[in-house]
């Protein structure tokens, strides 16, 4: 991997000062918030790269820089989820979140990810089902709103008279396949690799739920229900807003803490 954490220390995360009100209290710069670190000596030749959420924010134009303002997302509904990375120069302005885990945060999402082989035909349509947490899937009902579509364009498809006709092997005209090595290795013909499809759940509640794929065509044909290991979802706590220090008493060691409501 190019990231590197290993190193990196002390990641703090504060609110940027946005305006004082008439009565002396200051309130916050909206979406956007100041990140600090701490690096060991043996990351002192690299330069630094900050994600949020899993996506690019930015990087350090000097190895001594260890601070950086960066955007956050909108939703107030979750916490955004901060990362700092050491990397070479060379790769300092590239977007490396290919590297990263992908990332829905615990919004009470599930993705799920199939693999798209080329053997699937043109017009197939996929249905994802669920238990609702009760352990048995009920397929009277998708959990998508609408069939999801394999192949959005019939120029995304190999096979036979799917590219130009005659140029290539015979019943599979391979212009259109992901290639050798460029998908899920292994996971479909030899030299022509599956590339994946990926579908993120609406909202669910905590709770532990089986997922069903079917596969359809046009024709009413469809595939053997393929169903999923029980998944887990757990939402994340709601983020506070207007959390300020109330009291604090240094003999004691108690802190009270005041919730705007």
């Amino acid at each position: 991997m190019k990231l590197i954490s290993n190193g990196i220390i002390r990641l703090r995360a504060f609110e940027l000062p946005c305006g004082i009100s008439a009565d002396g209290s200051c309130f916050g710069a909206p979406r956007t918030a100041l990140v600090t670190w701490s690096a060991s000596d043996q990351l002192s030749d690299k330069l630094f790269q900050v994600y949020v959420n899993g996506r690019f924010a930015g990087a350090t134009v000097d190895p001594q820089q260890r601070k950086m303002i960066v955007p956050l997302g909108v939703s107030t509904e979750t916490a955004a989820r901060i990362e700092v990375f050491a990397v070479e120069p060379g790769y300092a302005h590239r977007d490396l979140s290919f590297e990263l885990e992908p990332y829905i945060g615990e919004s009470g999402r599930v993705r799920i990810v199939l693999l798209r082989d080329q053997g699937l035909s043109a017009d197939a349509m996929v249905d994802i089902y669920f238990d609702s947490g009760t352990g048995t899937v009920n397929y009277d009902e998708p959990l998508n709103e609408s069939p999801i579509r394999i192949w959005d364009n019939c120029e995304d498809k190999a096979g036979f008279a799917m590219s130009r006709f005659g140029n290539s092997d015979f019943g599979y005209d391979g212009s259109a396949a992901v290639g050798f090595g460029m998908g899920n290795f292994g996971n479909a013909s030899f030299g022509f690799d599956a590339d994946t499809l990926e579908w993120v759940s609406p909202v669910l509640a905590d709770g532990v739920y089986k997922f069903g794929v079917v596969v359809r065509d046009v024709y009413g044909n469809q595939s053997v229900a393929n169903e999923s290991d029980p998944v887990t979802v757990t939402r994340a706590a709601r983020p506070t807003c207007g959390l300020t220090i109330a009291d604090y008493d240094p003999q004691e060691g108690s802190l009270v803490l005041n919730i705007e409501q």
